[in-house]
C-alpha cells in the first residue's frame, strides 16, 4: 500500500508540475511529464507483478503421499516444543523419518528443546481380520504368527526410538520422550498430528495383499507407504477439523493400554527379615 501511494504521489506531482508553472518552478526541471508517465507505468506494473507472484506461489498442500512425511517431520522440528502423534498400522513410514531427525539432534538440535512422540498401533495380541491370512473365497482367517510378526516390528521401532530418546535426554540439550500404546480393532485410519497445528489423515487400503514367500500364503496387509493423506492446518477453514482430530487422538491415547513389552515387571516377594 505504501509503495502504491508513493507511485501515485510521484505521478500526480509530476503531472501537476508540467501544467502548473508555479509548481514547476518550485520543483525545477522540465521532465515532469516523462517522470509522471514513468511513475504511472510503474504503478500499473506493480499490480501486474503482484498478481503474477500470487499466481505462481506454491499452493498449500491438500493431499500428499505417505512417502512425503519426512518434510512434515522436518517442519515440525523447527519449533522449540515438538509434539508428533500417530495412529495407524505399524508406523513404519513415520518411524523412518523420526529416526533420522532424532539422530540429527545430537549435532544440530536447532531451536528444539522438547520432543514428545506418541504412537498408537493395533493390539496385535488380539484376533484380527486385518492383518490376516487370505482364506478360501477371500475370507480373512486370523493368523497369530503373522500378528506376532507385526507386533515384533512395532516393538523394534519402539525400542530404537526409545533408546535414541534416552540418549538425547541424557546429553542434556534436548528432552525426548517416545511411547507406544495399543488400540483395539483393525488399522483403518492413518493419522499424523504435528505440533497440534497440522493433521494428516487417510484411509488404509484394507484389500491390499502380500506374500511372505513366492507362491506362499497371501495375507491382508495394508501398505501404509501407499496411503494418500489429506492435509489440514489449524490456520484456516480447517481449524475445527484439526481441533476435532487432536481431541479424538487425545481421548484414544488415554483409553489405550501400554504394550506388554513396556509394562513394568511385577515386584517379587519381599525377602524375610
Amino acid at each position: 500500500m505504501v509503495t502504491r501511494v508513493l507511485l501515485l504521489g510521484i505521478f500526480a506531482t509530476g503531472l501537476t508540475a508540467q501544467f502548473v508553472k508555479p509548481v514547476g518552478d518550485a520543483l525545477q526541471g522540465k521532465v515532469y511529464l516523462g517522470s509522471a508517465l514513468l511513475s504511472f507505468v510503474g504503478y500499473v506494473l506493480y499490480d501486474q507483478v503482484k498478481e503474477l507472484t500470487a499466481s505462481v506461489r506454491a499452493p498449500a498442500r491438500a493431499l500428499v503421499n505417505s512417502s512425503q512425511l519426512g518434510s512434515f517431520v522436518s517442519e515440525a522440528f523447527e519449533a522449540r516444543r515438538v509434539e508428533i502423534s500417530f495412529l495407524g498400522y505399524t508406523g513404519e513410514t513415520l518411524y523412518n523419518a523420526l529416526y533420522h531427525r532424532l539422530e540429527d539432534l545430537f549435532d544440530h538440535p536447532g531451536p528444539t528443546r522438547r520432543v514428545l512422540i506418541r504412537m498408537l498401533v493395533p493390539d496385535f495380541g488380539q484376533p484380527m481380520t486385518v492383518p490376516s491370512k487370505v482364506g478360501e473365497r477371500d475370507v480373512p482367517v486370523d493368523d497369530p504368527d503373522f500378528r506376532e510378526r507385526m507386533e515384533q516390528r512395532c516393538r523394534e521401532y519402539d525400542g530404537i526410538l526409545s533408546q535414541l530418546a534416552e540418549q538425547l535426554t541424557d546429553a542434556g540439550r534436548v528432552r525426548v520422550d517416545c511411547e507406544y500404546r495399543l488400540y483395539p480393532g483393525i488399522p483403518r485410519d492413518k493419522i499424523c498430528i504435528f505440533n497440534r497445528q497440522q493433521v494428516l489423515h487417510g484411509l488404509y487400503d484394507l484389500s491390499a495383499r502380500m506374500r511372505l514367500h513366492h507362491m506362499g500364503d497371501e495375507y491382508y496387509d495394508p501398505k501404509g507407504y501407499r496411503t494418500d493423506l489429506n492435509v489440514w492446518n489449524r490456520e484456516g477453514p480447517a481449524e475445527a477439523a484439526v481441533a476435532t482430530w487432536t481431541k479424538h487422538f487425545d481421548d484414544l491415547w488415554l483409553l489405550a493400554k501400554r504394550p506388554h513389552w513396556r509394562q513394568e515387571p511385577a515386584p517379587g516377594p519381599t525377602p524375610a527379615a
